[in-house]
């Protein structure tokens, strides 16, 4: 790499001390990500956002004063720029779905690895989407029909990035893959959930709550 990966700033709100000590400790370990600051309600993390300005924003959802869901909702009405990244115990799929309408860019569970917090970073912060497996199989298990259930765990992933209109390219360099593995994956998803266009996953995925609708 020639050049130094910008700095990713992080705000962390929970109101669980542990919790949030955990978290810093974990991403402290990164040079290139900045946690500026901690919140304890989602009200306080809307307050502090407009002074430090983050990147992105780990937010819980069980916060008092201001949930973590509606928070997220005024998040995307007062800054748009900042991304929101879900970081819960809960595995509801209510919340899940919420989250995704409300604007969240991604939904990881609290008891993942460490590495994978730092992935999801990552791929929010590069204008992508992350979804932890448990999540992506609590979402597609429960859509109506049932021949989603027959993709892979690689294949939910690349499902929610080809539904955001993702090229080939985009998906490849995102998961690490060629971009030939990427089509063959595009094919393949586009065969069991018997879609024939890019608009058509796009719709899917909006019916059955895996993403929001853009915004005219």
């Amino acid at each position: 790499m020639s050049d130094a990966q910008p700095n990713i700033r992080i705000l962390i709100a929970d109101d669980h001390p542990l919790v949030m000590d955990g978290i810093r400790s974990c991403l402290e370990t990164y040079d290139h990500i900045e946690v500026v600051g901690e919140a304890k309600t989602g009200r306080e993390a809307l307050d502090k956002a407009e002074e430090l300005k983050p990147d992105i924003v780990l937010m819980d959802i069980t916060m008092p004063d201001l949930n973590g869901l509606d928070a997220t909702e005024l998040f995307k009405d007062r800054f748009p720029e900042v991304k929101l990244l879900i970081l819960s115990m809960h595995d509801n799929r209510e919340y899940i779905t919420s989250a995704l309408r409300y604007g969240a860019r991604g939904y990881i569970l609290k008891d993942v690895p460490s590495r994978e917090i730092f992935a999801a970073i990552e791929a929010v912060y590069r204008g992508g989407t992350y979804f932890s497996s448990g999540v992506s199989e609590i979402l597609l298990s429960h859509a109506e029909g049932g021949s989603q259930e027959s993709l892979t765990p690689r294949e939910q992933t690349i499902l929610l990035l080809l539904a955001e209109s993702k090229s080939n390219k985009h998906v490849a360099r995102e998961l690490d893959i060629s971009v030939r593995t990427a089509e063959t994956h595009r094919r393949n998803i586009k065969r069991k959930l018997n879609i024939d266009s890019t608009a058509g996953l796009t719709r899917y995925a909006i019916q059955h709550g895996l993403i929001r609708p853009s915004r005219p």
